[in-house]
Parts: structure tokens; sequence; C-alpha cells
């Protein structure tokens, strides 16, 4: 392997993660399996920097009642909730030739399997909209007689659901409990008390601290002043300083926003764990089990197929939509038909941008003239997501193969099985593996990762996983590789409780804006909350009886 690759590897893994490539592969110098780098087109996208598109005229005109831009969750929601309320007069308007956004999923011989999100936790108060949706994908069996649902046991994730692998064998759990100390436990103990206590808390309209949605969260200031400092500043002030702690609530961090604890406000480093618990601890019984996840082979690819049922007739993909002028009665949405390299102009009497706010203040006419302060507020982390299809399962040492696999001394986040669920527990599997860039200007995060060959990236993926499995090298068939440019946003210090990010939610003219993005959160629940009830407000302006919108359920 020469010097400059070896580099590229190392910039993108580490170097302890290098030298395991190199101890496991003394071949040639290019791997034997194949792949490419699939999806995320970039050079469609970034046609929106130039404005290059402005100066071209229309060749066609088309009307529509309703123009969703974007078919991530939440624009596939927006129009879900418009069809399920009798509404079919929209469109969606998708840059990608495939919808889906980041639950977008794959397949091959072997299985299904995700190319971002990958679950959904079940919901620990009542969400109507999501659990009509879970429904629909037969994520619920029954119901009990106060209405509440019954999980399918076929998609509540099988065990063993997690393992980390460290100081050299793999261990149940996240947290690394081999060799701890007495003042370890207790201090995990304390922390898991404390949070506990942060589920439990309840304002005086009896509104949660830390709810999902956001929007469900109590906004009183003596929660919401934890959003202005740091997640490793609550640490530090409330005495937890272990490593083996801080390395449990860092990955929290990493997982779910793509942010180092530097990075992360506290506010959302709390509600990580608070929101997820039932929050009705005692003094008597101070732990109650989180929230068990549900998952599929393909992830939440197989909720995207569910949604689609009500938009796949509707839906145009290979769209760059680059000019959206709302007006007093209608907005006026320009789009390149890229297959066709045509300008097309569609009148609408409703837009709903489901685009993250760095793309809306390229294409709204209005911010492109005088971006919104708020914009810049944003910020985005890079991933990249690797599907490794295996001709067979690598060698144990420890624990056995469990859904979710993570090791500890890695910039990755381990990788999940996607035959966990639904596949033997041998033979061959796919493994999808996910590196986020925490800790990293964005900026240059992106550009280290989007000037990456596919060799680099997937030797990267490889690398990385063969500290744990050193025969990994030699079971690997195919690797595929995602590159995630924006794949969320950011929860920094300072920003979930900001005036600009509600700002960013507000409507402008008849534009709604609907991504999960201007909640704080880069989640299913927010995505699909944000879609649920900008298609609501649009329901309620054409004066949709109400029974529809109580039907639906987002509270307007």
């Amino acid at each position: 392997m020469n010097p400059s690759r070896r580099d590229a590897i190392a910039a993108l893994v580490g170097w302890p993660a290098l030298a395991s490539l190199l101890s496991c592969r003394r071949g040639p110098e290019r791997p034997r399996y194949g792949g490419e780098i699939v999806g995320g087109d970039l050079l469609r996208g970034h046609k929106l920097r130039t404005g290059e598109l402005l100066a071209r005229p229309p060749v066609r005109r088309e009307r529509v009642g309703t123009a969703i831009l974007g078919a991530g969750i939440s624009g596939l929601s927006a129009a879900w909730t418009l069809a399920r309320a009798g509404d079919t007069d929209f469109r969606l308007y998708e840059l990608e030739d495939v919808p889906g956004g980041n639950a977008r999923s794959g397949r091959n011989a072997v299985s299904r399997y995700p190319w971002g999100a990958h679950y959904v936790p079940v919901p620990v108060d009542r969400n109507p909209a999501l659990e009509a949706l879970l429904e629909e994908a037969g994520a619920v069996e029954s119901r009990t007689p106060d209405g509440r649902p019954v999980w399918a046991e076929q998609v509540l994730c099988a065990d063993p659901e997690e393992r980390l692998f460290f100081r050299g064998l793999w261990w149940e759990g996240l947290y690394p409990r081999a060799g701890a100390s007495g003042r370890d436990l207790a201090e995990l103990a304390r922390l898991e008390r404390e949070m506990h206590r942060f589920a439990s808390l309840r304002d005086a309209r009896g509104r949660r601290a830390f709810a999902i949605p956001r929007r469900l969260s109590s906004d009183d200031a003596e929660w919401t002043a934890l959003d202005r400092i740091s997640m490793r500043e609550w640490l530090s002030r409330n005495g937890f300083t272990g490593s083996r702690l801080v390395w449990f609530v860092e990955y929290g961090c990493r997982d779910d926003f793509g942010s180092s604890l530097d990075d992360t406000s506290a506010w959302a480093g709390i509600h990580y764990f608070a929101s997820r618990l039932p929050g009705h601890a005692t003094a008597d019984e101070p732990f109650e089990e989180p929230a068990p996840f549900l998952t599929w082979p393909e992830g939440n690819g197989h909720l995207v197929d569910v949604l689609l049922r009500s938009a796949r007739e509707r839906i145009v993909t290979g769209t760059v939509v680059f000019d959206v002028v709302p007006r007093a009665d209608s907005v006026e949405v320009r789009y390149l038909d890229a297959p066709r390299d045509e300008v097309v102009s569609v009148e609408a009497r409703h837009a709903v941008v489901a685009l993250p706010h760095f793309v809306a203040a390229r294409v709204l006419a209005p911010w492109r003239k005088e971006p919104p302060p708020f914009v810049a507020e944003f910020q985005y982390a890079p991933w990249l997501v690797a599907n490794l299809t295996l001709a067979d399962r690598p060698r144990e040492r420890g624990f056995p193969m469990a859904w979710d696999n993570v090791l500890y001394d890695s910039r990755g986040l381990g990788y999940v099985v996607a035959t966990h669920q639904s596949g033997p527990s041998r033979g061959p599997t796919v493994l999808t593996y996910y590196l986020v860039f925490a800790g990293e200007e964005p900026r240059k995060a992106r550009e280290k990762l989007l000037s990456a060959t596919w060799d680099e990236l997937s030797g990267a993926a490889i690398a990385d996983l063969s500290r744990a499995h050193p025969d990994l090298p030699g079971l690997v068939t195919r690797a595929d590789v995602y590159l995630w440019g924006h794949a969320m946003a950011r929860p920094h210090p300072g920003f979930v409780w900001s005036p600009g990010r509600a700002a960013a939610q507000q409507p402008l003219g008849r534009v709604r804006f609907a991504h999960a993005d201007a909640s704080a959160f880069p989640l299913f629940e927010e995505a699909q909350d944000a879609g649920v009830r900008a298609a609501e407000s649009i329901l309620k302006e054409n004066g949709t009886p109400f029974l529809a919108l109580v039907a639906l359920g987002s509270g307007l």
C-alpha cells in the first residue's frame, strides 16, 4: 500500500485503524472486493451554487394545489397527511432519482439494508401521527383498552441488541463495564438517576421538560438555560469526569447528532437520554427501561415505502428546484427537469419547503436577496455510510454479534447488522458501517470526505472494523459507500432554543417550512412531525373538516 493511500485512510479513521489494515492486508494495492460510491448526485445539487439556472426561461408550465419540495421524511409525511385527508392535489419534487432522504435504503441478493437512519424508538408518550404510520407499517399488533399500541414482536429489536468492543473483546451493552471500578459504576448510576429525574420533570402546564417532538417540551427558562452551555461543560459542572462515562455520553452525541461533547448543547445532550424514558421513576424505583427500538433490515427505508403508498404517482424525481417566489395568493416554483434538461414553472396555491435550510436559502427568492441571520446558525454534520457485504460472519471474540456493534477506540459509530431481524445467525450478511466527522469543522470535513476515492473510503471502513474482526478483509465481497455531505443539523450550544431557530419555522406567505433541522434534532419523529404540521396547516386553510385534522393529530 503506497504512502498516499495510507495517509488518505488515516485522515478518515485514524492511525490505530490504519495499523490494523496494514497488518491484515499484505497483498496487492487494489482490494479484492467490488463496490462503488452510490447515491447523492453532487453535480445536480451543486447547480444551485452558480445561479446559472435563474436566467433560463421555462419551456412548460404546470399548476398544482400544493407543491412539496423534497421527498425526504418531512416531504413524504406532508404528502401522506394530505392524502389521508382526501386532498390529492399535490406533487412532490425530489432532487435525487430515489426518494427517502437520509432514510433511503438499498438491497442486494443477501439482504435489504439502510443507507442512513435505521430505527425508530417506541414513543413513550402518545403521538397519534407516528402511531398511525407505524400501524400502517405493520408495527402495531393490537391496541390496549385505552387505545395504546401493542408493538409487534417481529419489529421490536431482537436480542442481543448492543455490544461494545473494548480491550480486545466484545462485551454486552454500550457502557465499558469490563474492569470498571466501584467509582466508575457509582458515577454511571448517578448519571442514570439524574436522567430519570430530568425525564420526570413537568412544568406548570404539565409539559415534559424534555419531550419528543421537541416542540412539546417545556420552554421554562429554568431548563432551556441548559442550551447555553455544552454537554461537556454540564458533565464537568456536575462532577461527571470519569473517562468511561465521558466516552459513553459522547458516543450518544456522535450517534444522534454527529457532534462532539463540545459541539452539543447540554439541553440536547440531556434530551438524548431523558426524552426516551417514560418519566415515572420514583425514589423507591429510580430506574426505568428506555424505549425499545423498532427496526427492519432496511432500517427506516421500510417507513419510506409505507409513506410512498400515498404519493408514488405524484413524485417527480430528478428535479433541481432553484427558485421559489411567494406571492399574495400563490407560490411560483421553478425547477430543472434534469433528465430532459428543461426548466419548468409551477404555479401552486401552497408550497411546503421540505428542504434543509442551507438549501432553502439558495432557492427562496426573498432569502437569496437578503438571507435571514438565522441561516448562519445552522451547522450540518458530514457522514460516511458503507454497506459491506460479507460471504460469512467474522470470527468472534467475546459476546456474540448484536444488532448494534460499537468499537470503543474508534471515530466511527460501529455497524448494524442488516440480517439481525430476519436472517440466520450464520452465513452471508450485510454490515452497515457509520463514520461521523464529530469534532471537526464541517466544511473541512466535507472537503476531505468528498475528495476521497471509493478505494480510500471503503478501505477506511474495513480498516476501522478490522481491529475487532481481523479476518474481515477476506470476507468482504462488496463495499458500497454513500457520502452525506450535510447529513444532519447539529444542536450546538445556543441553537436549540435560539430565537433564530424558532424564526426559521415561521411561514412566509403561502410557503410552509418542514424539515427536521428546524427542530434542531435530526430524528425521524421530528421530520415526520414537521411534515404533518405543515400539511395540516394547509388543510385548515383550505377548509378541510376539523375531524380530518384531529384524526391526524399534531394538535393544530
